[in-house]
Formats: C-alpha cells, sequence, structure tokens
C-alpha cells in the first residue's frame, strides 16, 4: 500500500505593515527548531519519499526576514544588550520568553528553570513591575539566550557546535554568547528554502502550497456557503469575492514557481476547507489535485446520486477519487483522520517504540483490505507545532517512523504526484461537501459574534476600496498596495482565534493585525480609517487555566448521582477549552472537578465516552499514582502506587480509597496516604489511556498546582 505523508507548515502573516516589524518571532523560532529539522531527516535517509506543503504567507515572512525588508521584533529585544533593557523590556521579556514548553525544553534545564520560578508559573501583570526588580542584568541576560537557545532544534545544534557549547555551559552568557545564538537562527532562515528545493529537485519531496494568505476559501468565495454545512449557525451578511479566491490561487503559484522552480501540481486548501464552487479554481490555477478530511468524503458520498443508496465502506477512503463539480474536475486524497491526529497529538506522550508500532501495525492491516496496488492512506497534518512536545525535539520518533515505514514490504512511501502518475483516479463523485477538516464544517471561523463582526468590517472595508477605485484616479501601484491589505486580512488566522473556539494571550495582538490591515486599506487611499477599526473586536474573557478550590468538599462518592452542592467551590479545568495551536476533535474528558475535604481529596472527571483506563499523577508533596481500569461496568479495578524517586513504583494497600466510575469518574483518596500536610504544596495530573498509549493529559502541560487548605481555610475564603 502507498503511504503519503503530508508536512503542513504555515504561520500567519505577523508583520505590521506600517512599521516592517514582524510583531511575532514564530516564522524565525520554527526555522531554526521545526524547519531545519524536517528537512535534515528526509536528507538523512535517501529511501525517504515525503510532502511538504508551505503556505505562500510563511514562505514570504521568510523572505523578507532574510532580505532586511522586516525585523523581527523579540530578535531585535533578544540582541539588546541587558545592561540597556528599560521598563518595558523588562516587562515583555518576562511575559513573553517563557513561552515555550515548560515540561521539555525549560523544567529539564537548570538555569531556566530557576528562572521561571523566580518569575513564577502563574503571575499577574500587574505583578511584572515587582518581579522585574527581583531579576539581575545576568538574569535578563541568561533568559534573552536560553529562550532563543532551546527553541534552537536538534539540527541546529548538530550544524552550528557553538549551540552545543552553550547549552552545556547553561548560565551566565555573555552578550557575545547570546548574540552568537541569534546569529545562528539568521544562518539557518537564510538556507532553510534552499534546502527545500534541493530535496524537491532531487526526488524526494514534493512541494505542494495553499493559497496565498491562507484564507477558507469558501467562506471568501461567499460566506452563505457555511450554511450548507452550519444551518443553525447565525452568519454575517453575504461577503462573496471570487474574484479574490482567484488571485490567492494566481499569487500562490507565482511566489512558488519564483522560490521552488516550478508551479505546484498539489494543492491543501487552507484548512481542508473545500466546497464545488472551488474546483473549477483550482484547475484554472494549474492544480492537478489536492487533499482534504476524510469527513469530507464521506459527507460528500452521502449527498452524492451514485452513491448514497449504497452502503459505503470505510475502505473506499483508501484510493485516489477524482472530483467533479462547475464543468471542472481535479483529482483528490482524502486524508486519514485517527492515524494522523494520533503523530500529532498522542505520539508525544507515548514510548517512541509503542507510537511507532502502533502507527505501523494500523497501516499494516489498512493495506490488507484497501485497493490493490492503488491503495492509498493519506496522513496529512501540522509539521510544526508537535515536535515542542518531544523531548528530543521529534528526532527518535520521526527517524524510528520513517525507517519502519522504508523497511515494511506491504508499505511503500510516496510523493503525491509519484502516486497520480501511476495509480490515476478510478473512482468518481459528482458531489462535494462543503467543510473542512474540522468537524467537516466551518464553525471555527464565522457563526460567532466575534468572527462575525470581522467578517462585516472585512466586507465594509473591501467596498469602500471597490468604490474608490471605481470614482477616484488610484494609482495601480497604489491599488495594488490596498488590495495586498485585503487578501492579508482575508487570512484565516485572524478568525481562528475570535470567538471562544481557541484562546491564547495573544488573542488581543491578532485582533490589531487584522484590524490594521482595514485600517492601511483607508491609509493607502488617503482617507483616515474608521473609528470603530480602533475597537478591539476580541471581547475580554477570562483565565482559561484551572480555579482553584474555595471551600473543603464532601461528596458522596459512592452514590449513584452527583448533586450540584457536592461540588460547589471546587476547584475546575474546563477540558473542552484546553485547545492550543492545534484542534484536537473527539476529546473524551469534558470537565475536572478536584478539592480537599477534611480527611480526603476528591477528584470527579466528567467523560463524553470512556477510556480503556485512567491515572491520576501525584506530583506534590511525593510521587504517587492511582490506576484505575474498569474490565466491564461497575466493576473497578483501582491501584495505588508509591515511589520515592518518582520512577520505581511499589504497590501500596490504601484503606478508605474509592471509585465510582459511570458517565463520571468520582474518586476519593485519604489526604494520609498522598502525605498532605496543611498548607503544603500538592500537584497532580491525569491521564487518560486507550490501547496502553495515553490519549489524553490533563493539562496539556504541566500540573495543576495548589496548596493543602488547613484549618482556616474555608474562613479565610469567605465563600458563600
Amino acid at each position: 500500500m502507498n503511504v503519503v505523508i503530508l508536512w503542513h507548515m504555515h504561520q500567519p502573516y505577523y508583520v505590521n505593515p506600517l512599521t516592517k516589524k514582524a510583531m511575532m518571532p514564530w516564522v524565525r523560532l520554527h526555522a531554526a527548531k521545526g524547519y531545519l529539522d524536517m528537512i535534515d531527516l528526509v536528507t538523512a535517509q535517501p529511501e525517504i519519499r515525503v510532502n511538504f506543503n508551505f503556505s505562500p504567507v510563511l514562505v514570504r515572512q521568510i523572505l523578507e526576514l532574510v532580505s532586511g525588508e522586516v525585523q523581527d521584533e523579540w530578535g531585535n529585544l533578544s540582541r539588546k544588550p541587558a545592561a540597556d533593557l528599560d521598563h518595558a523590556d523588562k516587562r515583555h521579556l518576562l511575559e513573553n520568553f517563557f513561552k515555550i514548553n515548560w515540561d521539555t525544553l525549560v523544567r529539564p534545564v537548570p538555569r531556566y528553570a530557576e528562572l521561571l520560578a523566580k518569575r513564577g508559573a502563574s503571575y499577574t501583570l500587574a505583578k511584572l513591575d515587582s518581579i522585574a526588580r527581583t531579576f539581575s542584568e545576568a538574569d535578563f541576560r541568561d533568559l534573552q539566550t536560553l529562550y532563543n537557545l532551546q527553541w534552537s532544534g536538534f539540527s541546529a545544534a548538530r550544524r552550528f557546535p557553538v549551540l552545543k557549547e552553550l547549552r552545556a555551559k547553561g548560565r551566565d552568557f555573555t552578550e557575545e554568547e547570546k548574540l552568537s545564538v541569534l546569529d545562528v537562527h539568521d544562518k539557518i532562515l537564510a538556507l532553510v528554502l534552499g534546502e527545500y528545493r534541493a530535496a524537491a529537485e532531487r526526488g524526494q519531496i514534493e512541494l505542494t502550497t495553499t493559497p496565498y494568505f491562507h484564507p477558507i476559501m469558501p467562506l471568501v468565495y461567499d460566506t452563505n456557503i457555511a450554511r450548507r454545512c452550519q444551518p443553525h449557525s447565525p452568519l454575517p451578511s453575504t461577503f462573496s469575492a471570487p474574484e479574490d479566491v482567484r488571485a490567492h490561487l494566481r499569487l500562490a503559484q507565482d511566489q512558488h514557481q519564483q522560490v521552488f522552480g516550478q508551479r505546484a501540481r498539489g494543492l491543501w486548501p487552507s484548512e481542508g476547507s473545500v466546497s464545488p464552487e472551488i474546483i473549477p479554481l483550482m484547475a484554472e490555477a494549474g492544480f492537478d489535485y489536492f487533499c482534504t478530511d476524510e469527513g469530507n468524503l464521506f459527507r460528500s458520498l452521502k449527498h452524492d446520486p451514485a452513491w448514497n443508496n449504497r452502503d459505503v465502506d470505510h475502505v473506499e477512503l483508501f484510493q485516489g477519487w477524482r472530483v467533479h463539480a462547475g464543468g471542472a474536475s481535479i483529482q483528490a486524497l482524502f486524508r486519514e483522520r485517527p492515524l494522523s491526529d494520533f503523530i500529532g497529538f498522542d505520539a508525544a506522550r507515548n514510548e517512541t517504540s509503542r507510537a511507532v508500532d502502533h502507527l505501523i501495525g494500523h497501516l499494516k492491516s489498512i493495506s490488507a483490505v484497501a485497493p490493490a496496488g492503488r491503495g492509498v492512506t493519506s496522513l496529512i497534518l501540522d509539521g510544526e507545532n508537535a515536535w515542542e512536545a518531544f523531548p528530543d525535539g521529534g528526532e527518535t520518533f520521526l527517524t524510528s517512523f520513517y525507517r519502519a515505514l522504508i523497511e515494511a514490504p506491504e508499505l511503500e512511501m510516496k510523493r503525491l504526484g509519484d502516486y497520480f502518475d501511476a495509480h490515476p483516479a478510478q473512482v468518481e463523485t459528482s458531489h462535494l461537501h462543503s467543510g473542512s477538516w474540522i468537524r467537516s464544517d466551518f464553525d471555527i471561523w464565522i457563526g460567532d459574534p466575534e468572527e462575525n463582526k470581522g467578517w462585516e468590517w472585512l466586507k465594509e472595508t473591501r467596498h469602500f476600496l471597490v468604490e474608490r477605485l471605481a470614482h477616484h484616479d488610484i494609482s495601480p501601484e497604489r491599488a495594488q498596495e490596498a488590495w495586498w491589505e485585503i487578501y492579508a486580512a482575508e487570512g484565516s488566522d485572524w478568525f481562528w482565534w475570535y470567538g471562544p473556539d481557541f484562546t491564547i494571550d495573544t488573542d488581543f495582538l491578532f485582533d490589531e493585525l487584522f484590524r490594521l490591515h482595514l485600517q492601511n486599506v483607508y491609509r493607502i487611499l488617503g482617507v483616515e480609517p474608521p473609528a470603530h477599526l480602533d475597537v478591539a473586536i476580541c471581547l475580554a474573557t477570562s483565565d482559561l487555566g484551572y480555579s482553584h478550590p474555595l471551600r473543603l468538599l464532601s461528596p458522596d462518592v459512592l452514590g449513584q448521582s452527583h448533586h450540584y452542592f457536592d461540588w460547589l467551590g471546587a476547584g475546575v479545568l474546563d477540558l473542552t477549552k484546553q485547545q492550543t495551536a492545534m484542534f484536537q476533535g473527539d476529546r473524551i474528558g469534558k470537565k475536572l472537578l478536584f478539592g480537599f475535604g477534611s480527611d480526603a481529596f476528591f477528584l470527579r472527571l466528567d467523560l463524553s465516552r470512556q477510556p480503556e483506563a485512567i491515572i491520576v499523577r501525584f506530583l506534590l508533596p511525593h510521587s504517587a499514582r492511582i490506576t484505575l481500569s474498569q474490565e466491564q461496568p461497575g466493576r473497578i479495578e483501582t491501584i495505588f502506587e508509591s515511589s520515592p524517586d518518582g520512577v520505581s513504583f511499589t504497590a501500596v494497600q490504601v484503606d478508605d480509597l474509592q471509585a465510582r466510575w459511570d458517565k463520571s469518574l468520582v474518586l476519593s483518596v485519604p489526604r494520609a496516604a498522598l502525605g498532605v500536610e496543611p498548607g503544603h504544596e500538592f500537584a497532580f495530573f491525569v491521564q487518560l489511556l486507550e490501547g496502553g498509549l495515553q490519549r489524553e493529559r490533563y493539562p496539556e502541560r504541566g500540573a495543576i498546582e495548589i496548596a493543602a487548605p488547613g484549618k482556616d481555610f474555608e474562613s479565610e475564603q469567605w465563600f458563600v
């Protein structure tokens, strides 16, 4: 069976067009940690055949940073001598230079962990000034250095030995040593695109593309298309710009030709978003094939007259398809979702050998039922964000996975073009579902008040531009400049962070950049922007971390139902909001509640479905774990284990350990078994297992940390 792997590389347009500064550093940092790592792994094993999708807006930013046309604001602050840092600089460093995976890249580095502890794992912006006064000049210099050093990947360390030397030194860096790290980052930015072009030219990889500024093409074509998959969502007034979709595709092909030496044959539509209207535009732009998610295939067949009277077997997924719409046709592959998501979200949580065996075993099983010869499984996922979660940046996992694919006689890695050239699509559909790779709809980008307001303001600004060009003498250069701002504002990323689906502490910066692109349309044409574009679209939201317990609990653990007042005042972690930069569907956990009673620790985990096992890991004050499983409903096996070193665990008999597991898991653990003393720090996290592999973790990073209550706990909380 053929295996097509497509790694998607994308970063939104972080550049402030007025100042020509990149407001966020992720293009440079992902180049230093991910983009170079990924291509060097391919180069190291010549038998590898994979595909990389580079969004044009990412390529554009790499080129702008290399040419010096754009300055990296965080990079410039990193280069600033620690002795010259002003008040605002210090606040920025303390707020932002811990934005990195703490478990894999901060805590294993003693000096970095020391600086994190000094700032505090949780803090408020109001406290930053007082915190800054506790940091010395050497502290800030080490923070500047370590942040950029830890964002350097395994390939960077191999190519540039100075990085290994500085990691070995670990602290007390000089200004010259700090600058040497940043110089390495600049060198990587300058070489990385050439490495991918060279790999494509020698036949190891295929490079595909995405519409230029990563727009959701069906929504830019016509926002009413969302009505097909979201019939009950409130939508904005109609925004419709098919010519803009055509422009994004044309600009993507033009840049691909310029940078990589040839036009792209394949397209990953932004977020896998497709609709019938897009097929003729993709064909017109010269694309031979596109990829999207399996959910869109099966929803398409459900409404295709040629298929809807059959029982569609899941095996239909594992082959190339031809899609007809609007008088045009184009070939397509549909993403195998569970294995793709496993790599992106779960592989890092498991031992490499087990993760690789899981993937290879499933691929071999698919190969046994896929169409002979032309069978194909498409693994398509984010090629950047997952690697932070691996202790070694994903090197061992990817190396082992690639090698296992090469050595498996049933499997053959293929570039997209090689697959379709050898196996032109033999099945077809004349109905294409309108939807994305996320739940096969567009809900992430439209239908919420914040998202809809963004579409309304985009429509208003675009209408102003069209009217202005029709009735005023505007030079072609200025007109083109204004159109670029519209195209940038049509990018999907602004709408990703609007609404309740995803929230990070830089939401308001994304909001500011979106409105800035709209404001610039007016400025370019010599008009004062409307005042409402100075008002944030983002609504103020509460912190999406966990809340601390406010009262002592006394729930009936073994009762058949739990009541509101049983858990009133418990600490809460809302698991539906534990989304970072990546989307994970099909979450098992819904809500985690926790707290202490007078003699016990209580935990309740609400579930959307039943996992195979649940582990509660205690880190403080002592290392321990409780493993719960149930061979059949109502019969729970509970194992309590303690560990003096956090590595070797010994089973311990604990009286009064109670658990109930139905739609929720409810657990009671005696405080004495956990060694919890009043006022002492207490920390834990929860793991959900399926097939012996970790499927979910709460919280996704780190642990829930609270203080064990003392005798005056409830009176101190003033909780009513």
